[in-house]
């Protein structure tokens, strides 16, 4: 007996009922994007290895663990399932040559993969959408993002969420504070864990957003970038505090927010919840101005952001902000000889003046056609039967609230089903 192919553990199906809500979201995400003028780029869902490598940083949890990387057998090429969207923005970017007249705003959307281990709003097939400023170097342009994202949760209708800044500092900066955090974390190795022994060494920054509990005093304790930032980078993070302040946005500084990957500078943020439990980050990103040049272009600053779709939606569905999907305006019944044809033509009428509409397919008596519009939710019944069709009428029969079946001009029936009412009776 053949056992049923089943999908692959963290990567799911996403059903009609859930279509709904995560159209509804998609749908509100592009419109606010529109409104502050971001253009929509699509790139490939694999890309070379090489271009997660250099942009995200050789030893990070992201490249050492969770890509999904193959070779392809036809050339030799290692391949890898885009783990995030800024790299393969960038990589479109220096391409096709898109800073040839000047900065751009950019947004993306779509799958991204990481072999983690799923539980609730992380899947190893997630998906996210994204946006881009490239070529804006002052603390303006971060601002701004911020501010959209307040505009998107008020859309969305989404409340608790608290924003994190930080600042990172220039190159320099980080470099002298790693030493500092070596030196410290190695005072207490026996206390350290396999991982926070490796990152000790490769990304000691990274040891700071470690859950072990039996070192949060440890770390509490530990050295703070941001008393140690250049003048420059305190001064930018300055000017961002100001511009949130001005605008009522709240946040709160928190000293420990790094981030997980290699490139960002300077700016770092996150909006963070309480009601998705341990994954309650919902909306992350920063600067990152040496990535373009890392990636081979001319220098150019940069800063984004991504959010997690899936999140996202645990957040709506915990607010009660999902909104119910519209049922049908009607469905169309018909029976007897020579009725599919109309039923066709009356349909396309139907939709032509914008209502939604069904219709019957796969036979059966008027009785169970009944049943089907009935379980379809849809507010109306259009009957045609031979009767009809000869006296060139049909029949309006409501299925939701007061109202009796009526015989009506088609004309009529579109006006009946717009204003939620039919005219007249058999």
């Amino acid at each position: 007996m053949n056992t049923k192919i089943q999908a692959i553990r963290g990567m799911n199906d996403i059903l009609p009922q859930d279509s709904i809500v995560w159209a509804q979201l998609e749908a509100n995400i592009r419109n606010v994007f529109g409104q502050y003028g971001y253009q929509e780029i699509r790139f490939p869902i694999v890309e070379a290895t090489g271009l997660f490598i250099r942009s995200l940083g050789e030893v990070t949890d992201i490249v050492e663990k969770e890509m999904y990387t193959f070779i392809d057998n036809l050339n030799g090429e290692s391949l890898t399932l885009r783990p995030e969207g800024t790299a393969s923005t960038l990589r479109a970017v220096l391409e096709h040559n898109l800073l040839y007249d000047g900065p751009k705003r950019l947004w993306y959307s779509g799958p991204m993969f990481r072999h983690e281990k799923p539980q609730r709003g992380r899947y190893r097939q997630f998906h996210q959408f994204g946006l881009e400023a490239l070529g804006f170097p002052g603390p303006d342009v971060e601002a701004e993002q911020i501010i959209l994202t307040v505009r998107l949760w008020r859309e969305l209708g989404l409340t608790d969420l608290q924003l994190q800044i930080n600042s990172l500092g220039d190159a320099d900066a980080r470099t002298k504070h790693r030493a500092k955090l070596v030196e410290y974390f190695s005072r207490y190795d026996e206390q350290l864990g396999e991982e926070e022994k490796r990152r000790l060494h490769t990304n000691p920054l990274r040891i700071l957003d470690s859950k072990n509990p039996a070192l949060q005093d440890i770390i509490a304790a530990a050295p703070i970038l941001l008393r140690d930032i250049d003048a420059e980078s305190r001064h930018h993070f300055d000017q961002l505090q100001s511009l949130l302040r001005g605008a009522g946005i709240a946040f709160i500084i928190n000293p420990r927010l790094v981030r997980g990957l290699d490139y960002y500078n300077r700016t770092v943020f996150e909006w963070v919840t309480t009601k998705l439990g341990s994954q309650g980050t919902i909306c992350a990103g920063g600067r990152y101005d040496g990535l373009i040049e890392q990636l081979g272009g001319k220098p150019q600053p940069g800063c984004g952001f991504a959010m997690g779709v899936e999140r996202l939606i645990e957040m709506m569905k915990e607010c009660g902000s999902v909104t119910a999907a519209k049922p049908p305006d009607a469905y169309v019944a018909y029976q007897g000889e020579g009725t599919m044809q109309a039923a066709f033509t009356t349909t396309e009428a139907l939709r032509d003046s914008g209502l939604k509409v069904v219709l019957h397919a796969g036979g059966g008596g008027f009785k169970s056609q009944l049943k089907r519009a009935d379980v379809s939710a849809a507010r109306y019944a259009v009957i045609l039967g031979e009767d009809e069709i000869r006296n060139g009428k049909l029949s309006l029969k409501p299925l939701r609230g007061q109202g009796e079946q009526a015989t009506i001009e088609l004309a009529q029936a579109i006006e009946s089903i717009k204003q939620g009412q039919t005219h007249g009776s058999l």
